[in-house]
């Protein structure tokens, strides 16, 4: 797997903004299912400890999360519970959450040799003199490397941290901002094209590999 850590976006193949809110559900779960299926037996195409990395991760729930979507969409948006929209954030951010971490495992190599970025992020062990394994990452250590590496540009850093902060009304008791509806439907918007922009960066041998999203 003799590719750099890059991230050039790949033109995406319809404007998310012209599809219903259904079909970009779709398209997150279908896009999922396919990274999974992939990834999830990666042995003799990823390095040995992306290999292992992704094999015990349980990205058939990345797949599973993407259907339960479903669940919090509503026309009108905004006919959400606040309880509603507290599960349906969470269940957003899980999905942000694991897609990053998906990112990272299969460039592990690279990622656990960025030494003095992973200190910025909070992400080594000074004790062991080595790197947290992404899989065991919270969310704000992942936002804060990806923020200083550049990985997910100005958009998804906004998202990652739009998310961070909504999700975090699960530990309801102290009054803090959720959003609504048509917030919620915007941001799996910009998750689908995160989604995207992600996976156009994930090495397969061959296009016919590469998962799709319809």
């Amino acid at each position: 797997m003799a590719v750099s850590l890059s991230f050039v976006k790949k033109i995406a193949p319809k404007s998310i903004d012209a599809m219903a809110i259904a079909e970009v559900v779709d398209r997150v779960e279908t896009l999922n299912q396919g990274i999974a299926k992939f990834w999830s037996k990666s042995d003799g195409w990823a390095p040995v400890a992306a290999a292992g990395l992704l094999g015990k991760s349980r990205l058939d729930w990345q797949a599973s999360l993407s259907g339960s979507l479903r669940l919090w969409m509503r026309e009108p948006p905004n006919a959400l519970t606040p309880a509603e929209l507290i599960l349906a954030w969470a269940n957003l951010g899980s999905l942000v959450e694991g897609t990053i971490k998906t990112l990272l495992s299969v460039w592990y190599e690279t990622y656990k040799a960025d030494i003095d970025n992973l200190k910025k992020a909070n992400a080594f062990d000074h004790a062991k003199q080595t790197s947290h394994a992404p899989d065991g990452l919270a969310l704000e250590k992942l936002r804060n490397y990806c923020k200083i590496k550049g990985l997910l540009g100005a958009e998804g850093d906004a998202l990652v941290e739009l998310v961070q902060q909504r999700r975090n009304a699960i530990h309801a008791f102290k009054d803090r901002p959720i959003g609504d509806g048509v917030e919620f439907q915007k941001a799996v918007r910009s998750y689908l094209a995160l989604l995207r922009a992600i996976n156009g960066r994930l090495p397969y041998p061959d296009e016919m590999y590469e998962p799709r999203e319809h």
